[in-house]
């Protein structure tokens, strides 16, 4: 692994800050949150049309950059600096990849051209944290398979109808196209697949909720009897495979969004502490204050190097490490968010102040997508670290 950037991973990252810097300050951060889609939808069209984020990491002949995940999830340490609200997680971390991987040509080259252009919006309706096997392994029960809740998928007059509850969707009270997981074929033929449904299908029922992160909206999606379009192949495609593929991209995507936002909480409270005074001197220069965010900052250190390597080796095929950079990342927000909330004093909790909106982004990834005990658990077992292993004497 090169550890240097190229010049075009710079340029990527230093054109997205800038344009960042001045589309996206606190305050237009809480007004996209607050609208009803839960994003700027004129920031989400200058990032498709001057930058051509959204398919960043789509090939060129469907109307993408050409880039890999890896500058993908570089370009989301930027967009994590400042907390922007924008479908870019869903749509093009999410559905695109597994458009790419299992749709048929026609699907293809229908959605993803519209995807790279910023013109249709996405998201993936399953359970995140099982589904992606960042917590657990995806068998499939968790699409609808017998138990309560997920989602069954019945073949009808040529073509398929949903029924059942996905919670907590990213975008899903507002996302244009729905890529959603069901169980089908009852116990006899028992799959899970991945169907397209559109965001204004009859009998599609979408709720926004009050999410704890708002500039991570959610919506709650009830399909009743909604008619729906199956990607790709109904025989022959790893439905299961890919999304755990697409799990562990979007972990060292997240991971690196994580660093992002760690970075510029720890950049706040260092310049907060160098004017706020006690005892007439700035408390930036009492050592135990210097002690809790050099910690911080070695804490951080080591969560980028982890996103890093987790984004490199999720485009070489290395091993999955993405769950593991995820968690490292995800303490290392929280850690920063925290320490900031306690040296900015009183007002650091505060709806004003920029630290607790860091200290949330950390607390919903986890609750969405595992806490990082479980994300390390699950790769544990996934290593069989500590499996049994009998020993003849």
């Amino acid at each position: 692994m090169d550890a240097h950037f190229t010049a075009e991973q710079d340029g990527i990252r230093l054109a997205l800050r800038e344009l960042l810097r001045r589309r996206c300050g606190p305050g237009e951060s809480r007004s996209a949150a607050d609208t009803p889609a839960g994003h700027d939808a004129e920031l989400w069209t200058a990032l498709a049309q001057q930058l051509g984020l959204p398919g960043l990491a789509l090939p060129e002949p469907y109307g993408g950059v050409g880039c890999s995940a890896t500058e993908l999830a570089l370009a989301c340490e930027e967009t994590g600096r400042v907390l922007a609200a924008t479908p870019l997680l869903g749509t093009s971390v999410l559905v695109a990849p597994l458009v790419l991987a299992l749709g048929t040509d026609a699907q293809r080259a229908d959605l993803l051209p519209r995807i790279a252009s910023g013109s249709l919006t996405a998201t993936l309706a399953v359970p995140p944290g099982t589904a992606l096997a960042l917590t657990d392994d995806n068998h499939g029960d968790w699409a609808g398979g017998g138990r309560a809740g997920g989602v069954q998928a019945r073949p009808a007059g040529g073509g398929w109808r949903l029924y059942g509850e996905v919670g907590q969707v990213l975008d899903g009270h507002s996302a244009d196209l729905l890529l959603v997981a069901a169980h089908a074929g009852g116990f006899a033929r028992s799959r899970t697949l991945l169907f397209l449904v559109a965001g204004d299908a009859p009998g599609l029922v979408r709720t926004r909720l009050t999410a704890l992160d708002a500039t991570r909206p959610q919506g709650r999606v009830q399909l009743r009897d909604v008619e729906a379009e199956l990607l790709g192949a109904e025989d022959g495609a790893d439905v299961l495979g890919a999304l755990a593929r697409t799990g562990d991209t979007a972990a060292a995507v997240l991971a690196c969004e994580a660093v992002g936002a760690a970075d510029r909480v720890l950049e706040t409270t260092v310049e907060y502490v160098g004017q706020r005074e006690q005892f007439g001197r700035a408390i930036g220069s009492f050592q135990a204050v210097k002690h809790r965010l050099a910690d911080v900052y070695v804490q951080l250190q080591a969560a980028r190097s982890a996103a890093y390597f987790a984004a490199w080796a999720a485009v070489h095929d290395e091993q999955r490490v993405g769950g593991l950079a995820l968690a490292q990342a995800l303490e290392a927000l929280r850690t920063a968010a925290a320490e900031g909330i306690q040296l900015h004093g009183g007002i650091g909790f505060t709806w004003e102040h920029e630290p607790q909106r860091y200290f949330k982004r950390a607390a919903a990834d986890e609750l969405l997508f595992g806490p990082a005990h479980r994300l390390r658990a699950h790769a544990a077992d996934a290593a069989r670290l500590f499996a049994r292993v009998e020993v003849s004497v």
